[in-house]
């Protein structure tokens, strides 16, 4: 069969997916053809109803797979509307979302089917059924209506990663991808996540297998690994076979959760490459034995999932039990062995009150990572923190609809003045943090953050577009003297500590 996937990216960050890169492997393998659209404007400009419709005319694949998350899914609908009108082949939806939200999707009427889950087996048994004309209602994973009526099969046992075949690479434009994201290349050495937060979709996916399988968490084996040497044969590859390559970025979940795993893998890397990298880590899955050990082995950046500073707000709505001493210590730990630090902060969460932001900027500016990024949170549909949301009785779903990423504004409701604070700190997040550390520009940014404060609406929404250059002009006077402050840096969501780019480290 020939099988066309579509990739929505609209007004997003540019994004390598690994999902269809593994599946695309394993359909391959088996001797089937596989193609991908990837739509995204740092790729090439989006595509008009007509000039989509042409093309998909001119790919003529016997199937067309989508793989949508969630806040894509408007343009997703939208495409999948036009791809009906152009071919006659079944459609299918694959994703973050179709497991959030099959039934969702299927009454939709957009897709004659879903496949859920982690679906490199279960896709490959769907296509090859379909490409004999058989009958596809029982396989594993599958969402489809039958006489009307929506069905999802169970989900199958998970993957083993150590089996699946070596990444599709040629599936993608790879080197457009390096050189839009400025030689930063991801890898995932690992899948799973130990935690249950609220906003997170593996509490959602663990549900679900458990669920089906009928098993335990530790019986359904979600964290899994790939051996090391897979990894370090990944990184030779890429590194022959592209170029312009600066940093490795490890997209894991939580890169350093199991200690000799980051050791194995640390001595290894640094027999083969002398780039930088960057993990995921978790507080209380970090030490000095790891912090030396990613050292040594060239590790860049580390980055922390803190969320909030508030402890109400991490232990209520987010489930996560961590103590704003061990986020400090973990941070102190890792500038000890010179690893620039990393921490993603979420605004207007759930019952968030004023006080509960000021604890964020206030914790950040204590902790004093390399940096900082930020984003407004989202209620994912299904999950524990859309619940809560929804009994808050906060979420504009109007907003919530039609939002196409996290870092230009939220879709919660805290009436007129908070909704304003928060756009205000959206916007100069670094200003704030500066307000409140003790820097010696603490002073001058506490009387920028005083001058926005008092701004009704409309002087605001003047104000907010022209924050970003005078933001980068204040930073370029304070480098000038040596003074060490927080900036607007690489993206407009964050923050990052002069002392670190202007090293030229970036």
């Amino acid at each position: 069969m020939k099988i066309l996937f579509i990739y929505p990216n609209e007004n997003s960050q540019i994004g390598f997916n690994y999902g269809l890169a593994y599946i695309s492997a394993v359909l391959k393998k088996a001797g089937h053809q596989t193609d991908l659209w990837q739509l995204c404007e740092e790729i090439e400009p989006l595509p008009t109803k007509h000039e989509f419709i042409r093309r998909l005319q001119k790919a003529g694949p016997d199937l067309i797979g989508f793989s949508v998350v969630t806040n894509q899914w408007s343009y997703a609908a939208k495409l999948a509307q036009w791809a009906k009108q152009a071919v006659s082949v079944p459609l299918i939806c694959g994703g973050v979302h179709a497991t959030a939200a099959g039934t969702e999707i299927m009454e939709s009427d957009l897709f004659d089917y879903i496949m859920r889950g982690e679906s490199e087996e279960a896709f490959l048994e769907f296509v090859n059924v379909l490409d004999q004309g058989a009958e596809v209602n029982a396989i594993n994973n599958l969402g489809l209506k039958i006489n009307g009526v929506i069905k999802l099969n169970p989900l199958q046992p998970l993957p083993c990663l150590r089996t699946l075949p070596f990444k599709d690479y040629a599936l993608f434009d790879f080197q457009k991808i390096i050189d839009a994201k400025n030689g930063w290349v991801g890898l995932m050495a690992s899948r799973g996540c130990p935690f249950a937060c609220t906003y997170c979709f593996n509490h959602q996916m663990v549900e679900h297998y458990r669920k089906d399988l009928k098993c335990s968490f530790k019986e359904l084996n979600y964290i899994r690994h790939h051996d090391v040497g897979q990894v370090i044969s990944e990184i030779q590859y890429l590194l022959k076979n592209f170029r312009n390559i600066k940093m490795f970025i490890f997209d894991d979940d939580l890169f350093t959760f199991y200690r000799e795993y980051v050791l194995e893998f640390c001595k290894a890397y640094a027999q083969v490459s002398e780039l930088p990298f960057v993990v995921n880590a978790h507080v209380g899955f970090f030490d000095q034995e790891r912090a030396q050990a990613l050292a040594q082995a060239g590790c860049r950046i580390v980055k922390f999932g803190v969320e909030s500073g508030s402890p109400r707000i991490r232990k209520q709505i987010l489930a996560r039990h961590t103590k704003n001493e061990k986020i400090i210590q973990a941070i102190r730990v890792a500038d000890n062995f010179g690893l620039h630090t990393s921490i993603f902060l979420m605004l207007a969460l759930p019952g968030e009150s004023e006080d509960d932001l000021m604890q964020t900027i206030k914790l950040t500016a204590k902790a004093k990572p390399g940096r900082f990024r930020w984003s407004f949170f989202y209620p994912f549909p299904n999950t524990r923190a859309y619940t809560l949301a929804a009994e808050k009785d906060c979420i504009n779903q109007k907003l919530m609809t039609n939002m196409e990423n996290f870092t230009d504004g939220s879709c919660l409701d805290f009436g007129p003045a908070q909704n304003l604070l928060l756009k205000k700190i959206g916007r100069a997040m670094p200003w704030f943090v500066n307000a409140c550390s003790d820097f010696q520009t603490a002073d001058f940014y506490q009387q920028k953050v005083n001058q926005i404060l008092e701004l009704d609406t409309r002087d605001w929404e003047k104000r907010a577009p022209h924050i970003e250059k005078e933001d980068h002009e204040i930073s370029k006077e304070f480098v000038s003297k040596g003074l060490s402050h927080y900036a607007i840096k690489y993206n407009r969501f964050m923050g990052v500590i002069s002392d670190y780019f202007t090293e030229d480290k970036g």
